[in-house]
């Protein structure tokens, strides 16, 4: 059987030839179609390829404990600040205290100083700068507004008394009512606008203006339209400009001092002037804390983490803020079971 070639006029086409040898099938090219330089061959790849099985495999995906542990991999772990006084230098710097006066300010802790011992480093820097003397003085506190579970202190407006005022200037306060009784009072106790429904649409088109909105609670409801126009300076029973005692909410409006929360947990307000006494600006900053601290429970631990003064041209100083804070008593502890149960 060997040597025996089908050539047929198919086979002729595809330009191969079967050979038989010694009971195989061996496929050759056919002698003529090697003459012809075998154009046709493309055909009969393209017809063996047809009937090849192709097996298509999806992609194998990594399973869920795989992508936790390739993002774990991923992530840096956190740099914990080391607060171990018995080391030799502080974590990350070079020592606990300068040897030399010049040193650079990066290298070492910052210093907390006592309310008085900042004070007096600000006047001592304005006397050194030769700056102004009635620049205001700030300060600065971060707060914790967490509470239980997940539950913070929201963002809060409140006014207070200080003990030694700074500024000459006194506010404006505007009163809605629409009792003449009333009106009379207000304007009797210092109230520099009296009014009622008929001042919104002046106030829209702002004809007139104020420092402080205070209002009876009967026309709270009658002053929605001027919410987005007025904002934190709408009254508020929370912010005490809403209530019947007229003559108080005027005399607190009119020389009382506003601070606000920004930025979620920062408080920053003006407490005084450099050239005012030591005591006077310790003072002031005494009552400002001690009003802060009146807006989360005492059970919680501190309400301010961090405190800076600084005047307007100096740098920042930290203070201790502990001797300021409120102290953890049996009342308070009974108030705070109480407002749990």
């Amino acid at each position: 059987m060997s040597g025996l070639c089908l050539c047929c006029p198919c086979s002729s086409a595809v330009g191969l030839r079967l050979c038989f040898d010694n009971g195989q099938i061996l496929f050759t090219r056919c002698h003529k179609h090697i003459s012809t330089g075998g154009q046709n061959i493309t055909g009969m790849s393209a017809l063996l390829k047809k009937h090849l099985l192709v097996r298509h495999f999806a992609a194998v995906k990594p399973s869920k404990t795989e992508q936790k542990d390739s993002k774990k991999e991923n992530l840096k772990p956190k740099r914990e600040r080391k607060t171990d006084l018995n080391r030799h230098k502080p974590f990350g710097l070079t020592a606990w205290e300068p040897v030399d006066d010049v040193y650079r300010i990066q290298y070492y802790p910052k210093k907390v100083h006592d309310i008085e011992t900042a004070i007096d480093m600000l006047k001592k820097f304005q006397e050194l700068d030769f700056t102004y003397p009635r620049q205001p003085v700030y300060i600065d506190l971060q707060l914790d507004m967490k509470l239980e579970k997940k539950k913070k202190v929201d963002p809060f407006v409140s006014i207070v008394h200080l003990p030694y005022h700074f500024t000459t200037t006194v506010n404006n306060v505007l009163v809605f009512t629409e009792s003449p009784e009333e009106a009379a009072v207000a304007q009797k106790h210092g109230a520099d606008i009296v009014g009622g429904t008929e001042l919104i649409q002046k106030i829209l088109d702002d004809e007139i203006q104020a420092d402080f909105y205070v209002s009876v609670p009967d026309m709270v409801s009658k002053l929605v339209p001027l919410k987005n126009k007025l904002r934190k300076k709408f009254p508020k029973s929370k912010r005490g400009s809403v209530g019947y005692n007229i003559p108080e909410m005027i005399e607190i409006f009119k020389t009382g001092h506003e601070y606000l929360v920004e930025r979620d947990c920062y408080i920053l307000s003006k407490i005084g002037t450099v050239d005012m006494p030591r005591e006077h600006i310790a003072a002031n900053v005494a009552t400002i804390i001690k009003d802060v601290c009146t807006h989360r429970p005492v059970s919680f631990g501190p309400f301010v983490e961090r405190a800076i003064i600084c005047s307007a041209t100096s740098e920042s100083l930290l203070f201790n803020v502990e001797p300021f804070l409120p102290q953890i008593t049996e009342d308070n502890e009974e108030k705070n079971q109480m407002v749990n149960n």
